[in-house]
């Protein structure tokens, strides 16, 4: 139960532990709050900062990756055109052996062949003639 005494003593008590404001240097509480940022306010600032940052690093990498998009596409390009090149090249090999069947087969019936070598070894025979 509390008395009409305590009830006095406790509006007229003196905290000691708050200290109070020195002749020095004295402000008012709004100029102390506007000196002395929030913490909060600091870490927005932060974040702030470093959102600004990775959104940069994001920018060059979105750059990057098209870049390199487009290094893959013009290297995909070369490498259909070399293999279409690789391809027609292998098909006019397989028609130039296929017309030398051909003409090596005509050469056969025809008797040319053995008429190539008795003329290339005339040849031969004269030019030995010669030497000698």
């Amino acid at each position: 139960m509390k008395t009409p005494e305590y009830y006095g003593w406790w509006s007229k008590r003196v905290n000691d532990n708050i200290p109070g404001p020195r002749e020095d240097c004295v402000q008012s509480l709004e100029e102390h709050l506007q000196v002395a940022p929030l913490e909060l306010e600091i870490i927005k600032h932060d974040f702030e900062k470093r959102s600004s940052e990775w959104g940069k690093r994001i920018e060059q990498l979105e750059e990057e990756k098209m870049r390199l998009g487009l290094d893959v596409d013009i290297h995909k390009l070369e490498a259909e055109k070399l293999r279409k090149g690789k391809n027609k090249a292998e098909e006019d090999l397989d028609s130039l052996k296929t017309n030398y069947k051909k003409l090596r087969l005509s050469m056969r019936t025809a008797g040319l062949g053995k008429t190539l070598k008795h003329r290339n070894s005339a040849i031969e025979l004269r030019a030995n003639f010669k030497k000698n």
